[in-house]
């Protein structure tokens, strides 16, 4: 059905914590000054990618996993098991934590998934910060401390530069500072416990709500910081393939292509989101032009692929 990239229509979304970045690095028309989520590859309920090429443009990513799985390797599952987001920090997103796959299905009505997830920082601005983690050493002191907004001594504040890559596993407290431009590969899961919100209002006028009760059966306690391990897989004169993460969930990798670079990844089908600059991908039947801020999947239908030109890329994989 497809022998060549299938491009998706990204999905805007307004944030409370929003800004202009997505525009500003990226080119998308914004609904408004506080857009602070695109959701790149997407075929969750809540916001479903439309594909923009070939025999099934104008058809969601979420009909073609379950029409035509032969474009996937006819890999199992109800659900699109990805969902590739770029983020605006305009300010502090809230402090919040997923459930696991076990607690999301125990917590959540027909939820498939609990909510694993990595950042690759694509821009901060001086001075940035994550809060990643929390120092209670049992459930009982996390409690108290959350009731008493005990935050400071609480939570574990991070700095972050351009370029940074963080892996957050489902139980991690955790929230992204203002002044953070963040693709994440995450889940399929929109199942979020927040935690604290800085005590801030909507356009309401009223608090958004907390979920602390969730929040303590979603967390790990004590807080443990996952190994990094970014690894080199190829570097020369045609550019560089990184490996940032290697999860149950997913690889996502760095790909800096210069000239012509076959990433080599072993995978049935991968999403990639072009981070900058343009080239083209070509695959055995056809060669497409790629440029900053697409969103597409190479699917298992393809075969061998290649990029060439002067772009980057982060890609992500099941397998």
């Amino acid at each position: 059905m497809y022998h060549e990239p299938i491009f998706l229509e990204p999905v805007l979304k307004e944030r409370i914590w929003g800004g202009t970045k997505l525009n500003e690095a990226f080119g998308y028309v914004l609904p408004s000054d506080q857009t602070g989520e695109c959701w790149g590859i997407s075929a969750h309920p809540n916001g479903a990618c439309m594909i923009k090429n070939g025999p099934l443009r104008g058809q969601t990513l979420r009909t073609a996993w379950k029409e035509h799985r032969e474009l996937f390797g006819y890999e199992e599952g109800d659900e699109f098991p990805l969902l590739v987001k770029l983020l605006d920090a305009a300010d502090d997103l809230s402090v919040q934590v997923h459930p696991d796959d076990t607690k999301a299905g125990a917590l959540e009505e027909g939820e498939a998934f609990g909510k694993t997830e990595c950042w690759y920082v694509v821009q901060a601005d001086p001075g940035a910060s994550l809060i990643l983690g929390h120092n209670a050493d049992s459930k009982e002191e996390l409690e108290k401390r959350m009731k008493e907004g005990d935050w400071e001594a609480l939570l574990r504040t991070v700095p972050v530069q351009t370029g940074d890559f963080f892996y957050v596993p489902a139980g991690t407290i955790h929230a992204i500072g203002g002044g953070a431009l963040i693709l994440e590969t995450q889940q399929s899961s929109d199942t979020t416990y927040r935690v604290y919100d800085y005590d801030r209002t909507g356009a309401d006028g009223m608090k958004r709500e907390l979920h602390l009760d969730k929040s303590l059966e979603a967390a790990d306690v004590p807080h443990a910081d996952p190994e990094r391990s970014r690894d080199v897989l190829y570097q020369g004169d045609s550019g560089v393939v990184e490996q940032l993460v290697h999860s149950p969930y997913f690889q996502v990798h760095r790909i800096h292509c210069r000239s012509r670079l076959s990433p080599g990844l072993d995978a049935s089908y991968v999403l990639a989101t072009v981070l900058g600059g343009k080239g083209t991908v070509e695959t055995e039947e056809k060669t497409v032009p790629v440029e900053t801020g697409d969103h597409f999947i190479i699917p298992a239908t393809t075969g061998h692929w290649e990029v060439n030109g002067d772009v980057e890329l982060i890609v992500s994989t099941r397998n």
